[in-house]
């Protein structure tokens, strides 16, 4: 019987379709396999956790006792729970290598030779299909486990030393400064105080608190509760001729442990001396407004007043001096830098009755800021045409927001790397993030390839099938 011969247009068709197959197979499987380690990672990570700050707690009223509460020793506070835990970051996960051959795509089909006597036919060579990219593997941050923050913490608070016109006319004047200190930790602590005082000022025998050299003076401790908030009054003595000094500032610093915490937690705080204008003087007045930098740190203004309160006119002059870090930039015209905290303006011709005003730009450097409130000093001079010269001075407030600004502290997030989802982009309230939707995106692709592959081969299928038979070869003839 004769065999029946295959046309080598079917042959060609059927060589060309299958390595279409394969390609498109392969290159459906491999997308689905790159995409699917990262996706249940993304799908699977923790959060980041998240730090709860509390509401600031309102300042106590001022203590309007004469004397303060009995300083206690040191007394050790009751043992904090242990820190939390940290959870170690996830074990490193590496996807399968890829796979360039796709499962369940038959190999090419081989072409069987004809019967003997009939015409042969070579096939061409197969192409072999191109190794995908290789995918990068998965790896988890290389930091170690996050630490906990600290449990302890603690804020002090000051108010300022103002003296009254009284003072003109003492020797010296006796004051208190209030000091309010705040746990501000999650844990009991024990806080010690201690404070330096400038130079005219003594302490005048605040009880628990002992000189300890260089003008500073060390309390005894106390015991707190977390949360809790306690005032203390310093008693101080400042000396009559202290006012040559101006301007006047001191602080004060707390320190905070525990036996159930490691390390320490301070803080501190400035306060300004403020001397009212004087030495008493008829004839001339003198006013300087508080000056306040804002959370900023851009430069503020300083107005001055000088008055002429006597009865013939007289040519104005006011200086101003400033603590360290703070200076007039630019000075005004009228007004020249004596030194880097001194600066010197001419008022001019000040009619008697009359008040000439000045406003000076002021900066103040980070450091100075966060030290404040400050005090500087403003001396003003009046020289008449017929007459003495008239001189006075006093001191003005400077104060800084910077200062009561409590700097949030959390524990430093990982380092995200690729394939990580950053902190807080595990989850949009229940619906999809940017990297599922690319996932799934790539998946429906690659599902689409499959079926268009699949598609293809069943087409092929049938054109073979429903197409015609070919006829017997013709037999040689002898």
């Amino acid at each position: 019987m004769a065999r029946l011969k295959a046309s080598p247009g079917l042959r060609a068709e059927g060589r060309r379709t299958a390595p279409r197959l394969a390609t498109a197979l392969a290159l459906g499987l491999l997308a689905a396999l790159a995409v699917g380690p990262a996706w249940a990672g993304a799908a699977t990570l923790e959060p980041d956790p998240v730090v709860v700050a509390t509401d600031p707690v309102s300042e106590p009223e001022a203590t309007t006792s004469e004397e303060p509460p009995p300083t206690e020793g040191p007394a050790e506070p009751t043992p904090s729970d242990p820190a939390p835990e940290t959870t170690a970051p996830a074990p490193e996960t590496t996807p399968p290598p890829p796979v360039t051959t796709a499962p369940g795509v038959p190999p090419a089909p081989t072409t069987t030779a004809p019967a003997p006597g009939g015409p042969t036919t070579a096939a061409p060579p197969v192409p072999p299909t191109p190794p995908a990219p290789p995918v990068p593997p998965v790896r988890p941050p290389a930091s170690g486990p996050v630490p906990p923050p600290s449990p302890l913490g603690v804020q002090v608070t000051t108010q300022d030393v103002t003296l009254g016109e009284a003072y003109w006319n003492a020797a010296s004047t006796a004051a208190t400064l209030q000091v309010t200190v705040h746990n501000t930790g999650t844990t009991a602590e024990r806080i010690r105080l201690s404070y330096t005082l400038p130079t005219g000022l003594s302490d005048a025998g605040t009880k628990g608190c002992a000189a300890a050299g260089a003008g500073t003076y060390r309390c005894g401790a106390w015991a707190t509760e977390a949360g809790a908030r306690f005032s203390a009054l310093l008693r101080l003595r400042v000396d009559g001729e202290a006012w040559r000094r101006m301007p006047l500032a001191g602080s004060v610093r707390v320190v905070a442990d525990s036996p159930g915490a490691p390390g320490e937690a301070s803080d501190d705080q400035g306060f300004a001396v403020l001397f009212p204008p004087g030495p008493p003087v008829p004839g001339i007045a003198l006013a300087a407004d508080e000056v306040a930098f804002d959370i900023s740190g851009a430069a503020s203004v300083l107005a001055l007043r000088l008055g002429n309160t006597g009865s013939v006119d007289a040519a104005g002059r006011v200086e101003v001096v400033l603590p360290a870090g703070v200076t007039v930039p630019t000075p005004p015209e009228g007004c020249a830098a004596v030194d880097p905290t001194r600066t010197r303006c001419d008022a001019g011709v000040v009619a008697a009755g009359r008040t000439a005003e000045l406003r000076l730009p002021v900066e103040a450097t980070p450091e100075a800021q966060r030290e404040a409130p400050l005090s500087g000093a403003v001396i003003g001079r009046l020289d008449p045409r017929s007459g003495a010269t008239r001189q006075v001075q006093m001191s003005f407030r400077i104060t800084a927001a910077a200062a009561l600004a409590t700097p949030v502290v959390s524990p430093p997030a990982p380092t995200g790397s690729q394939g990580v989802l950053p902190g807080g982009a595990a989850g949009d309230g229940g619906g999809t993030t940017s990297v599922r939707r690319t996932a799934i995106a790539l998946i429906v692709v690659s599902a689409l390839l499959v079926v268009l592959a699949l598609a293809l081969a069943t087409t092929s299928l049938r054109r073979r099938l429903n197409g015609p038979v070919p006829g017997p070869a013709p037999e040689p003839v002898d």
